[in-house]
């Protein structure tokens, strides 16, 4: 995907990162962006995307590079985020996994959903065969969760060495998920803020709008000059600040009593450097569903993801 953002000034890496961008196409799930970060010890890879082919383009770079994967940073759960795990615990068995503990309330609440939701798509002969084949993926991966579990639970924020490179590891509690992780590394000043950031439309299907909207206030605490979203493409602290404001703006307006389009309006106008051509309905259909499931549903289903996923107190939505 590429976004008004990365055609005009989209800064430079530094020497030591490496952008494997994802993508949100039209007809299939998404892949989160993964950042190789060259470390002592091998390469650290923040994020391993959904699909075998993105996957696959990490693990074929370190075997350019010459250097093994020696950790794994899972900024959330999601699966265009987490399902590549495998690929690279297959390659490289010695693998450290990095993330919160948010992936157990997942398995049993949001993701149990999902592998029911995932078999009645395997079930209807519609189902097209690529379909199938990335419902089997992302299935494969919950009937076997140990696959992309982390081995290292990040439980709070500091200072942590990672495959021998110092790094601030930052928890955000209750935002995008659960548990967010993302990165500083104040030797070259670059944040990896996983989907905190996210460019055509903030992806909240399992976020707490609020929560959310302060962990990008402590993004904004540290001095970074380069910010790598979870999708789209790298921004400088101007890019970021003006994606934060839209966001901001965005919430402000779903929590208020504005009809639904002047909020939808209003996040296609303050967000637009972001969202490219192809993308401009899909964002608005995606604001106006976030509208209805995240921002303006009952009290109860606004809470829904703002306290820690637990089978007991999950009910599906009607």
């Amino acid at each position: 995907m590429t976004s008004p953002a990365s055609a005009t000034a989209a800064p430079s890496l530094p020497t030591g990162y490496h952008l494997i961008p994802g993508a949100v196409p039209l007809d299939s799930g998404p892949d989160g962006n993964s950042i190789v970060i060259d470390a002592p010890k091998g390469l650290i890879v923040v994020d391993t995307g959904r699909h075998p082919e993105h996957a696959q383009a990490v693990i074929d770079y370190a075997r350019q590079q010459g250097k093994p994967i020696a950790a794994i940073v899972n900024s959330h759960w999601h699966l265009d985020h987490t399902t590549g795990n495998w690929d690279i615990r297959q390659a490289y068995p010695g693998v450290a996994i990095y993330a919160s503990n948010a992936l157990e309330g997942a398995l049993v609440t949001f993701l149990a959903d999902s592998k029911a939701d995932a078999e009645k798509a395997l079930a209807d002969p519609k189902t097209t065969q690529s379909a199938r084949d990335q419902i089997l993926r992302g299935r494969s991966v919950l009937d076997h969760p140990e696959r992309i579990k982390p081995n290292h639970i990040v439980v709070k924020s500091g200072k942590m060495a990672i495959a021998g490179r110092p790094l601030d590891v930052h928890l955000a509690k209750i935002a995008a998920t659960e548990g967010d992780v993302w990165l500083y590394d104040p030797k070259t000043r670059v944040a990896v803020v996983g989907d905190l950031v996210v460019d055509i439309v903030p992806f909240m299907d399992s976020a707490c709008p609020d929560g959310w909207s302060k962990a990008l206030g402590e993004v904004a605490k540290v001095p970074f000059t380069v910010l790598i979203p979870g999708h789209g493409a790298v921004m400088s602290r101007a890019d970021f600040a003006e994606w934060r404001t839209a966001y901001d703006n965005f919430v402000k307006c779903g929590h208020s009593t504005a009809g639904k389009k002047t909020c939808v309006d209003g996040w296609s106008r303050d967000a637009a450097r972001f969202i490219d051509a192809a993308h401009k309905d899909y964002a608005r259909e995606a604001a106006d569903y976030y509208l209805e499931t995240r921002l303006r549903s009952s009290a109860e289903e606004q809470q829904r993801f703002c306290r820690p996923l637990t089978a007991a107190t999950w009910r599906k939505p009607a």
